[in-house]
Formats: C-alpha cells, structure tokens, sequence
C-alpha cells in the first residue's frame, strides 16, 4: 500500500504545481489595469525608498493653500551651470509642519520660501494612484540656503567690479544743493507719503521739486520695473539733480530684490547720483553699496536733503561774513596806507622847503658865508636823506615780518590738512584691510560648512543604500527558505539524509524519506519510470 499511496501522492503533487504554473503564467501574461500598474509602482518605491532622504533642489513655483495650510512646490535640477532642466518633481509641506518649517526658514533666512531659492530638504517618496510622484518634506536646513545667498551676492559683487559698475555712480558729484529729485518707488508706498511730506513741511521752508516715476519695489517683479523707471529718468536727465530709490511700508523679507544684479547694474549705469533709503536695517543691499549716498529710510534720505540745503545756507551765510570781514580789512589797510603816505608827503614837503629856504639863505650870504652855507645844506640834506632812510627800512621789514608771518601760518595749515589727509589715507587702507580680512574669513568659513554638510550627506547616504541592499538580501534569502517551500504544499525527498535531484541516485529497493509541511514518511522504490525526452 505505501508505494501507491506514495505514487498518487507524487502524482497530486505534481498536477497542483502545473496547475500554479499555469496560473503563474497566465498572471503574468493577463493584461493590468492602470490603477494596478500604478498599485504595484507604488508597493515597489515603497520598498525600494523606505525611509527619508536629504535633497538639494531649485523652487521653481510656491504655492500655499491659504484654506488648509498646506504649502505646494514644484522643484527642479538644473545642473551646475543652470542652462538646462535636468529633473523636476512636485513636493508637499503639511499645514501643521509648514507652520514650524516655514517660520523657523524665514527667521534665519531673513526671506520665505519662494521660487528661484536653493534648498537642502529631507524628504520621502511617494506615490499616488491618481496624483503620481511627489516629496512629502519632513525637514529643511537653512544653512545651505544661507550659503548660497551669500556665493550668488559675491557673485554679483564681482561682476559689478569687473564691469566698472560698482564705484561708478559714487564717482559722480552730488549738486550742493540738489533741489530738482526723480523718485522711484511705489505711489501708494507710506515710505514715500512720509518722504514727501517731510519734504514740504521742513522748518526752514526750503522748496523742492519732485516728480514721481512708480514702479514696484518688492518681490520678484521689481528688478524689470526699477530698470524700466530708471531708463525713462536717464531719457530726461537734465531736468533732475538727483535721483531717489525708496522704499517703506512692507515686510523685511521683501527686500532680497535689491540684491539684484539688473537693479545694482541700472544704479550703477545711471547718468545722476542716487540716493537709497529702502529700509535696511540689518545688512546693506547691494543696491546700498553702488548707490552714491545710501540711508536708512525714506526719512532719512529727506532729513538728509534738508540737512544739505540748510549747510549750504550756512555756508553761504559764513562766506558772506568773511567777505564783509575782508572788506572791512582791506579799508583799514587802505586808510592806514593812506595815512601813512600823507605823513610821508607832508614829512618830504617840509624838508623841501627847509632846503629851498637854506638854499635861499646861502645864495644871499653867497660871498660872506658861502663855505658855512654849502656845509650846513650838504648837512641838513644828509640829515634828511638818513631819516627817509630810516622810515623807509622801518616800513619794509614791517611788511617783510607781516608777510613773513602770513607764510607761516599758511605752511601751518597746509601742513595739518596734509596729516589729516594722509591720517585719514592710512584709517581708510586699515578698514579696507580688516573688511577684506573678514570677507575671506566669512568665505572659508562657509566653504567649511558646505563641505561638512556634503561628506555628511554623503555618508549617510551611502549608509542607508547599504542597509536598503541588506534588507533586500534577507528578503531573497527568506523567500528560498525551505519551510517556506514545504508550506506552499511542495515535498523534499531524501535519500540516507541526501536531497533526492534525479532517479539516477536510486534503485529498486531503497527506502526514501518525504517530508512534507506536517510530517515525514517513508516508502520503498518498487518502480523507475524515465520520462521520454
């Protein structure tokens, strides 16, 4: 009885497993539905992403849900040189981590997220039947976005300088009294309703003349409109001193535009000095450092131009005094002169009559006292002649020590303007050594922290694909597990403990060993049947 039960055995054995084979084939072959295609795409990335990964991407568009909360971004790559796309993807922020994310980016960006920032993100992958591939964001680290802020200003900074740009609208010579001003800013702006005003209702009553060219001075469509009022101010320079670019009444985080390169280079191309007041509290822009004259605010830039005007008054008023004072100067000096020549006349006068009296005495004593005469002329004459010569050297080394002392104090002061100059020379070359100093330590020091990040990124990475491959490696082995076999309804025939593979490894009389998923049972060859090839 035990070979043919173990023969019927054999043969439902293999009938089933023809039978799974079948069903195997006919599955593999049936066609799916596009939602079990995209059922399986999902089951797949889930198990070959399981976890969260760290990304580095470009905003390509930001848009909030203002009713839920979510916060919806497309993301793109596009390469190291940012000619072409080379990947995009569409990523999510939940509401209630948007709120902490959001928050804490814009506190140490100083700017919200928004389209054409670099981000480094930590994400996992998902996959919807119906929406496809997205990013759920988990994380955001605001350092990277921080670094490459500051690489594009350096950027922009250098290609001014190498393009003349940067120094040369302080080159030009604001007006001493710049009167005639082209405003750039927004009409309903409260930074320039205040500029105006102040201007208008300054104490001292000064006139100016304004005009108002609008444009937008916050976020991504400022830079095209600036350049755009710029250009139609340089169209009519001559009827303007100055120019003025403010900006109040907004958010901080608005005012990344002026670290624009078009709105710096425009600043910089422009035929009148400008003056900013666009509301930098924390940094300068770039716009701040090509500008001619950069303030704070757009009341700054008003006290400023009433303060100008008011020094140019003064001194007005002061070169005035002077002239009067010089005047009045040059009169007593003529007065003395005058004086001092009447004496000099009156003094020579005199003389000249004593000698044509003498002369007369002598030519009508001629015979009697003609040797007397001629002696007592020739000694009045000599007297004469040696106090002419006294007031005269008296007179000129009064002139020579007056002019002497003049000489020195003009040398004296001369000499202090130089120090001063060459004091203020050696200030400025000391600044210039430290802010260049701090530049390079700032720069190094950012490199630091990019390359820190990057080999961290990198080792965990590569951490976590090994650990994927690991888990993939126990999954195959599990899946050949022979009790996993043996449960599926498959026997495992042995012969003296050896896995039987071929009839070649018996004969008539052996007994074998069949285990099976709840048992083992032994039987005895009785029969050999080869299969017809």
């Amino acid at each position: 009885m035990l070979p043919v039960l173990q023969e019927s055995a054999i043969v439902e054995a293999m009938s089933q497993f023809i039978f799974r084979q079948s069903q195997t084939h006919q599955e593999l072959h049936a066609p799916l539905s596009l939602f079990e295609l995209h059922r399986q795409i999902r089951e797949e990335l889930e198990m070959a992403f399981p976890e969260s990964y760290w990304v580095v991407a470009e905003i390509a568009q930001v848009s909030p849900d203002r009713r839920k909360g979510h916060c919806y971004l497309n993301l793109v790559d596009k390469g190291d040189d940012a000619r072409q796309m080379l990947a995009q993807a569409r990523a999510t922020i939940w509401s209630a981590r948007f709120q902490l994310l959001g928050r804490y980016f814009e506190e140490k960006t100083g700017q919200p997220l928004k389209a054409g920032l670099k981000i480094l993100f930590q994400a996992s992958v998902r996959f919807h039947e119906l929406y496809g591939l997205s990013l759920d964001i988990v994380n955001i680290d605001p350092s990277y976005t921080i670094g490459d802020l500051a690489r594009q200003r350096q950027e922009t900074l250098k290609r001014l300088e190498a393009e003349g740009l940067l120094t040369a609208n302080k080159a030009l010579e604001l007006p001493l009294v710049p009167q005639r001003l082209a405003i750039v800013s927004s009409a309903t702006a409260a930074g320039y309703q205040d500029f105006v005003h102040q201007l208008q209702n300054n104490s001292f009553g000064y006139t100016f003349q304004t005009t108002l060219f609008p444009a937008t001075v916050q976020g991504n469509e400022a830079p095209d409109s600036i350049n755009r009022a710029m250009a139609l101010i340089a169209r009519h320079q001559e009827r303007f001193d100055a120019i003025v670019l403010i900006r109040g009444g907004g958010s901080q985080t608005d005012l990344s535009c002026f670290d624009d390169y078009h709105i710096a280079a425009a600043i910089g191309q422009a035929p009148l000095p400008v003056l900013t007041g666009i509301g930098h509290e924390r940094d300068e822009s770039i716009a701040d450092l090509v500008a001619n004259t950069r303030l704070k605010t757009p009341t700054a830039v008003a006290s400023f131009l009433v303060d100008r005007f008011r020094a140019a008054e003064v001194y007005a008023e002061d070169l005035l005094d002077s002239i009067r004072m010089f005047s009045a100067q040059q009169l007593r000096l003529t007065e003395d002169r005058l004086e001092r020549l009447g004496l000099r006349l009156s003094n020579q006068t005199k003389s000249f009559l004593q000698v044509g009296r003498e002369q007369l005495e002598r030519l009508s004593q001629e015979l009697l006292l003609k040797p007397k005469a001629y002696l007592e002329g020739h000694k009045h004459l000599h007297h004469n002649l040696e106090r002419d010569i006294s007031a005269v050297t008296k007179e000129l080394l009064h002139h020579r020590r007056r002019y002497l002392q003049e000489l020195s104090v003009c040398v004296e002061g001369k000499s202090q303007r130089y120090l001063h100059m060459k004091e203020h020379e050696l200030n400025h070359l000391v600044h210039c050594v430290e802010t260049e100093a701090k530049a390079v330590l700032k720069k190094e020091e950012l490199l630091f922290t990019k390359y820190s990040n990057k080999l961290q990124y990198g080792a965990q990475k590569k951490l976590q694909a090994t650990q994927h491959r690991l888990r993939l490696a126990e999954m195959r082995i599990e899946a050949n597990n022979p009790e996993k076999l043996l449960l599926r309804g498959y026997t495992l025939t042995l012969l003296n403990g050896k896995l039987i593979k071929s009839i070649e490894q018996v004969k008539h009389g052996d007994v074998l060993e069949t285990r099976t998923q709840d048992g083992t049972l032994h039987s005895m060859v009785v029969n050999i049947d080869k299969n017809d090839k």
